[in-house]
């Protein structure tokens, strides 16, 4: 049994890909609105917002520029409020150590690339006891250009030193499909924080669409 598409190496996403953990950034967004008078997030808020980095989403949902300052301190305010909410409440998402063995196993090298602020990072992968699995990690801020620009994608295969074309992506949100695309990659989605319909609607869909990791391995086209 391999990978389909034979990729020479693997990219994941963290955030609703290595974790269901969607919900958990959804309780603490809703006590930041509280907090600072903002209309509860939408399922179409989510399809533009998730996978975006928090300088472009607070712009967003503040209507309003939003200085540097201000925006690390609400990214501040709100992540640390998701830290706080999903600490002891996370498990790998079902089936991600078996692929992790069999991309080990095959010797196809993996990276993370997220939006994800380095707090978040590293707490998250603390919390699934994956910190080690993962020696190539490229962030948002890192890069020129956040979700769904290719920036993220394409600085991963760079230092994985493998062609974009030649990297399989597992996403969960819109907006990291429409990078990974941008960047030449094939994608497979994960079902966590939206319905395989609407990643079928989208201009780019993924290439397979799978509710988790165990389901993709036990495909036919794995």
């Amino acid at each position: 049994m391999t990978i389909p598409y034979a990729p020479r190496a693997v990219i994941f996403d963290i955030d609703g890909t290595l974790v269901d953990n969607m919900h958990l950034h959804a309780e603490a967004f809703a006590v930041f609105a509280e907090r600072h008078g903002l209309p509860p997030l939408t399922k179409e808020d989510r399809a533009r917002l998730d996978g975006r980095r928090n300088s472009e989403i607070f712009p967003i949902l503040f209507g309003r520029d939003v200085p540097r300052d201000e925006w690390l301190a609400y990214e501040h305010e709100k992540e640390g409020l998701y830290r706080e909410l999903s600490r002891g409440r996370l498990s790998p998402m079902r089936g991600l150590h078996d692929l992790i063995e069999r991309l080990r196993d095959e010797r196809i090298p993996i990276a993370l690339a997220t939006s994800a602020p380095k707090p978040n990072v590293v707490h998250t992968l603390a919390e699934l006891e994956l910190a080690a699995e993962f020696p190539v990690i490229v962030r948002g801020d890192e890069v020129d250009r956040g979700k769904p620009a290719p920036d993220v994608f394409i600085e991963a295969a760079r230092r994985l030193g493998v062609p974009a074309d030649a990297c399989l992506v597992f996403e969960d949100a819109p907006m990291g499909i429409e990078a990974a695309h941008a960047a030449g990659m094939r994608v497979v989605a994960l079902t966590t924080s939206f319905q395989a319909s609407h990643f079928e609607q989208l201009p780019h869909p993924p290439a397979l669409i799978y509710a988790d990791f165990e389901e993709f391995l036990n495909s036919p086209a794995a």
